[in-house]
């Protein structure tokens, strides 16, 4: 072959368009791959990387004109033992439960953050969180402690100074406990380290999202690993 058509043969192959794989469609936002958000339009979502994971993520979302985006997100604590599935869980095991979940109220030892719209109780000298599985008050605020609840298996709530300053309580076992599953699950401010079985976040991260939240959007907290039989997508 001639010098010259060598040439223009290879000039022409730069002139090909080159191949390339169609561009991937991009991810749905995670709410929308889940099975159930709770029905409102702001959704928290925390997700660890795996049952045995004690640090993850927690995301908080609003629902706009039917279409779900980002509010905001901070590094979260999970349970010192993981996480377990909430409809197995069992007391005591330091485990964080997987679900979804309302949130009834806020409360706190320090004054409700600027703009908190969402029911606020003030944390007091008697205030107690019940989890004695024989008591009737079991996964209760008390004011004073019942008689019928241990000391032992409540936590007195004003002596948890840094995690309760700002705190919401997650409706885990919550409108019909069963004894034994567990009691005193919150979503509040970060103490030295993991969680008896709480989700938590920085200080600053905790006064953001009671801020946003506003209950006539009905926010819910899904907690879930990325995948697995846990997955937060089954929730």
């Amino acid at each position: 072959m001639r010098t010259g058509v060598v040439a223009a043969l290879v000039s022409a192959s730069f002139l090909l368009p080159a191949f390339s794989a169609p561009p991937e469609p991009p991810a749905e936002p995670l709410p929308a791959r889940m099975a159930d958000t709770g029905g409102g339009t702001q959704l928290l979502t925390a997700v660890a990387p795996d049952t045995g994971s004690t640090t993850g993520t927690l995301t908080w979302w609003d629902r706009r004109d039917g279409v779900w985006a980002e509010s905001g997100s901070a590094p979260a604590r999970f349970g010192a033992s993981g996480l377990a599935d909430g409809e197995t869980r069992e007391q005591g095991t330091n485990t964080t439960p997987t679900g979804l979940y309302d949130l009834p109220y806020a409360f706190g030892i320090a004054a409700a953050p600027a703009g908190t719209a969402y029911a606020y109780r003030p944390v007091r000298e008697d205030s107690w969180w019940c989890q004695d599985n024989d008591s009737r008050s079991y996964n209760r605020w008390t004011e004073p402690r019942p008689a019928d609840c241990a000391a032992a298996e409540a936590e007195h709530l004003i002596t948890y100074g840094t995690p309760y300053a700002h705190a919401m309580v997650v409706g885990f076992n919550y409108d019909r406990p069963v004894r034994g599953r567990g009691a005193g699950i919150f979503l509040h401010v970060n103490g030295a380290g993991a969680t008896a079985g709480c989700v938590s976040v920085p200080a600053a991260a905790m006064r953001r999202v009671l801020a946003w939240a506003d209950p006539r959007a009905r926010p819910h907290l899904a907690i879930g690993t990325a995948d697995g039989p846990t997955a937060i997508t089954r929730y």
